[in-house]
C-alpha cells in the first residue's frame, strides 16, 4: 500500500470513528428524550449501566470523571436520578463512607427495551460477519484508540489562541 492509500486510509477510519462519536451521542440523546431526562443525566445513567453491564460498578467520584462534572454537580445529577427512580446509592464497602451506585431494575427494562433491538442488529448484521480473530483484533485497535486519547487529554490543553 502506497504513503497516500495509507493516509487516505487512515482518513477514512478517522472519519468513521468521529461518524460513530456523533451516532452514539445522538443515541444518548433521543434515549434522554425518550426517558424525559437531560442528555447529562442519560449520559451518566448509560455510564452506570455500562458499569454493571461490565461487572463492576461506579462511585460517585468515579462517575464524576466519567462524565466530566463537578463533584457537587454529579451529587444534583444523582439526586435527579434517585429521585426519578432510575438509581439507588448504597454504602456496601467496609468503609462506610464509600457510596457505590445501582441501577434499578425498572432502568434496566426500559434500557434494554431502548437499546435492545439495536444491540440485536449490531451482533446480526455486524459483528456476525467478522470473524473472532478480526473481532480480537478490532477490540484491541479500539483499546488503542481510547489508551491514546485518554493519554492526550490527560496532557495539558495548548495556550488558548488570541482573539481579535
Amino acid at each position: 500500500m502506497s504513503q497516500s492509500d495509507a493516509r487516505a486510509q487512515y482518513e477514512r477510519i478517522q472519519e468513521g470513528l468521529r461518524a460513530y462519536g456523533a451516532s452514539y451521542r445522538e443515541l444518548a440523546r433521543r434515549f434522554a428524550t425518550w426517558l424525559g431526562l437531560h442528555s447529562t443525566d442519560a449520559e451518566a445513567l448509560i455510564e452506570i449501566l455500562t458499569a454493571e453491564e461490565r461487572g463492576s460498578t461506579l462511585s460517585p467520584a468515579r462517575l464524576s470523571e466519567r462524565i466530566s462534572l463537578s463533584n457537587s454537580a454529579t451529587t444534583a445529577l444523582l439526586n435527579r436520578l434517585e429521585l426519578a427512580g432510575h438509581i439507588v446509592r448504597s454504602r456496601e464497602h467496609d468503609d462506610r463512607r464509600v457510596i457505590t451506585l445501582r441501577s434499578t431494575p425498572r432502568i434496566h427494562t426500559l434500557a434494554n427495551d431502548f437499546f435492545g433491538p439495536l444491540g440485536t442488529k449490531m451482533e446480526q448484521s455486524v459483528m456476525g460477519e467478522y470473524t473472532p480473530e478480526e473481532l480480537r483484533r478490532f477490540e484491541s485497535f479500539l483499546a488503542d484508540v481510547h489508551a491514546t486519547m485518554t493519554a492526550h487529554l490527560a496532557e495539558p490543553a495548548p495556550s488558548r489562541p488570541l482573539m481579535s
